[in-house]
């Protein structure tokens, strides 16, 4: 391994919006450079209405059955405008996964919320979709607090969720239900520890699933547990303690063989329970390498205390991990002492050596807020709201409708003229299949220009945790100059082999040049 040396600078930030009309305690970027954020939908009105006069009636709904305010928006990061869309049923602490398709699949959520599915079918900023509630499809159990995961068939999986230790399909094949999961009902303590358990693909086509402190490997298509993992050291990692998880960079240089997990912040057993204590968060991390055949949790520690924080996989292949606070824990009021700023890890450096803290921010980002990678290689942040209705005043933790993004130290203009952009490239692969991009390079006459291509995915992100984030770096040759036109430089790039590997769907393709990546285009695997 190659030791990542950071580049210069410790990022800024900047507030893209005042308000967009709602927070955000969900979160995911489409393929048209946009952002869904999603909130509850029935704890009154939000700031901001629904377009044309439509209102909301929802006789369930626990606080305004007629309600003519948005409770989910599109926002547009390169113009910062915000577009109010519709949705019905209450969404609060749901799951989704990107369909093949660019669908938005979305399930489950609270109160009349439970069981149901929901489309989003995303379009370019000027147009006008919206949310889809189906009525041909639903789920078979209450997923409050579930995860799911998109799979190789352009199913998705759906695992868990309060009082449920089961898992299912959408859509459904004939005569299919659910399967229990006796894991989940293991690793359900007296303040329920296993909730939105952590969901990664593996490229064997099975299951790594976290819940509590305990792991195990899924074979979901015969409702199989393969291997248990050790117990991790520490505190509970899950839903309410608000740890994170990310599986680490997949690597065409080793056939996407090995796979890492990394987990990292928690709270203390009973914080939850407990939110006058305000307990400590926790300071660690585990790693283990899941496809060993003795694995076992390597720990590190943090620069500070977190829980809450969100974990992204940035376009180098390096982690963020940004969001949260060092005291208390998931749920309403529970938590303190905001973490503001942002931490870098570099999972090729030595130990002792990958943890790099940012410019902090000055804006709380506690219970329900959210953080995605854009295309442009910002960080947008949204969200806050660790109330059960809405607060905007006169509380340290307001709920918070800012939109802000922070700014990675390779964004700092002095790396401005390194950053590589895209002349040519498929907008459609096939798995395998072995492509031509080319780019403009500024590099100095007398060096040779160090090219890597790297493949990420637009997850689902909600309660801390990316679901679906994965990031391939993908086998490419070395740039050649292309028929001797300045600072043009074609390489070929080698796709995913299979669907276990990156699931069809659409992906941001990040060139990177010496640590410095460009802004991703658009491609899809079909």
């Amino acid at each position: 391994m190659v030791q990542a040396q950071p580049l210069s600078g410790n990022g800024s930030w900047r507030i893209l919006s005042n308000n967009a009309g709602v927070p955000s305690m969900h979160s995911a970027v489409t393929r048209f450079n946009t952002v869904i954020l999603i909130d509850r939908t029935n704890i009154g009105p939000s700031q901001i209405a629904l377009p044309g006069g439509n209102c909301r009636d929802n006789p369930r709904d626990q606080n305004l059955t007629h309600d003519c305010t948005a409770h989910s928006v599109v926002f547009d990061p390169s113009t910062n405008a915000v577009r109010p869309v519709s949705i019905f049923s209450d969404t609060q602490c749901s799951t989704a996964q990107f369909l093949a398709n660019g669908t938005l699949l979305h399930a489950g959520g609270d109160s009349d919320g439970l069981k149901k599915v929901r489309t989003f079918k995303p379009c370019l900023a000027s147009e006008t979709c919206d949310w889809t509630e189906s009525t041909d499809m639903s789920l078979l159990n209450n997923r409050w607090y579930g995860t799911s995961q998109l799979l190789p068939d352009n199913r998705v999986i759906v695992i868990g969720g309060r009082g449920s230790f089961t898992y299912e399909f959408l859509p459904r094949k004939p005569s299919e239900g659910t399967y229990y999961m006796p894991f989940l009902n293991q690793t359900s303590n007296w303040e329920e520890d296993n909730l939105y358990p952590y969901v990664h693909l593996l490229p064997d086509g099975n299951l790594f699933i976290f819940a509590n402190r305990d792991s195990i490997l899924l074979d979901y298509t015969n409702n199989s547990v393969i291997r248990t993992y050790p117990t991790i050291p520490g505190e509970p990692r899950n839903y309410p303690s608000g740890g994170s998880s990310v599986m680490l960079p997949l690597d065409a240089a080793n056939n996407y063989s090995s796979v890492e997990v990394l987990v990292c912040g928690g709270a203390r057993l009973g914080s939850y329970r407990n939110t006058a204590k305000q307990w400590g968060c926790s300071k660690t991390c585990g790693r283990m390498t899941v496809t060993s055949a003795t694995p076992s949790w390597a720990m590190e520690t943090m620069p500070f205390r977190r829980c809450m924080g969100d974990m992204i996989l940035l376009p180098t292949a390096d982690v963020l991990i940004i969001n949260g606070a060092q005291n208390g824990s998931q749920g309403w009021d529970g938590s303190s002492n905001p973490a503001f700023s942002p931490v870098a890890y570099f999972p090729d450096n030595a130990p002792g050596t990958r943890f790099t803290s940012y410019a902090p921010t000055t804006i709380p980002r506690v219970y329900h807020a959210t953080a995605n990678l854009l295309p442009d290689g910002r960080i947008l942040l949204a969200g806050s709201n660790p109330h059960g209705y809405y607060v905007y005043s006169e509380n340290e933790f307001p709920t918070e409708l800012r939109v802000e993004a922070f700014y990675p130290p390779y964004l700092h203009k002095e790396y401005t003229s390194q950053q590589p952009r895209f002349i040519s490239y498929p907008h459609r692969v096939t798995y395998g299949q072995m492509f031509n991009v080319t780019l403009f390079l500024k590099v100095d006459s007398d060096s040779v220009p160090q090219v890597d291509m790297n493949l990420v995915s637009t997850p689902f992100v909600s309660h801390s945790y990316a679901q679906g984030q994965r990031l391939l770096k993908l086998a490419v040759t070395a740039p050649v100059n292309s028929n001797g036109v300045g600072n043009q430089y074609t390489l070929a790039v080698t796709a995913p082999p299979t669907a276990t590997i990156a699931p069809r769907s659409y992906y941001m393709l990040f060139a990177n040049n010496n640590g410095v990546p460009s802004r991703a285009v658009w491609v899809q695997i079909v």
